[in-house]
């Protein structure tokens, strides 16, 4: 199967820096996406989380809600079907998902501003395959922002070092069939742009994404094994005035048999003291101003239905 986005080979980051760099931006710069090869996890990690999701999504729902905490902006824990929407929009989409975060030792000094976990005890496991993942996708993570760092003209240290210890967030999404939902242009998830620095999504079972291009067609987006696809959100499009910019995108409603869909985006945060404020080598005559990144998280967050 061909992929329909630039492909980059992480590998690359090692053997040949400088061109791995001009790839991997100038690939987000045009289409705010690329697909990543050669990442170094293993595909059983990722299988690992899948599973232990699938029985957690499996419950009954009074058991699920059980880990739903709306006191913390649905930041961490379950949130129930319906409950999100795209912004602008009234229409709730057809998922439900869990939030995991940042685990740091107890005598951490961001410690207080990150949120406790909240771990299901109905499924062994669970928080150890989950766990493993976030530290896995946190390092490629640091790795891409240090090349996009780069890129830009900032070095190489500026943009992991603005992520370090951040409030990046690992949601794991099922999206159910839904047959007889019948409410006027619901779909699995409403075309919008994420609110962070980076995403990055794993390789899922089932495909359904869609980017919309400069164009305004809309541009299917596969789901093959060892890849991770990664874009840019608004976080880094404001940091760069734009010249990332945070690309529009969907997951569409399947054609012909209906089967459910799971997806695990781990959004790359910054740290809690960060402000965002745009990089020198982007500055022009209209720069927005400088913002708290926690102040532009809860913004967002409260239009998208998730925090009041």
């Amino acid at each position: 199967m061909e992929q329909t986005i630039p492909v980059v080979s992480l590998a690359d980051g090692e053997r040949d820096p400088e061109r791995f760099e001009a790839q991997l931006g100038e690939a987000l710069r045009d289409l705010g996406f690329v697909a990543v090869e050669d990442h170094g996890i293993p595909q059983r990690v990722f299988d690992a989380v899948y599973d232990h999701f699938a029985r957690f999504f499996a419950l009954d729902h009074a058991l699920k809600r059980r880990h739903e905490r709306p006191e913390l902006g649905r930041a961490r824990g379950y949130t129930s079907f319906g409950v999100e929407h795209a912004k602008d929009r009234d229409v709730p989409d057809l998922k439900e998902f869990f939030h995991v975060g940042r685990e740091v030792d107890p005598a951490h000094p961001r410690r207080a501003a990150l949120l406790a976990n909240e771990w299901p005890d109905e499924v062994e496991g669970l928080r150890e395959s989950t766990l493993a993942l976030f530290g896995a996708l946190d390092d490629v993570a640091r790795r891409l922002l240090a090349a996009v760092g780069a890129h830009l003209g900032v070095g190489r240290a500026l943009l992991p070092d603005l992520a370090e210890d951040g409030n990046s967030v690992l949601r794991v999404i099922h999206y159910p069939v839904c047959d007889g939902f019948d409410a006027p242009g619901a779909m699995r998830a409403a075309e919008h742009e994420d609110i962070n620095l980076m995403t990055l999504l794993p390789p899922s079972p089932q495909s359904g994404l869609e980017l919309l291009t400069r164009e305004g067609e809309w541009r299917p987006i596969r789901a093959i094994e060892g890849q991770i696809i990664v874009d840019t959100g608004d976080m880094m499009s404001r940091i760069t005035n734009g010249a990332l910019p945070a690309t529009t995108h969907r997951v569409v409603n399947p054609e012909g048999e209906p089967e459910p869909r799971y997806s695990m985006p781990f959004f790359v945060h910054p740290h809690v003291d960060a402000v965002l404020e745009v990089l020198p080598p982007c500055r022009g005559d209209a720069d927005p101003p400088p913002v708290r990144a926690q102040d532009f998280l809860m913004e967002r967050l409260r239009a998208i239905g998730v925090a009041s």
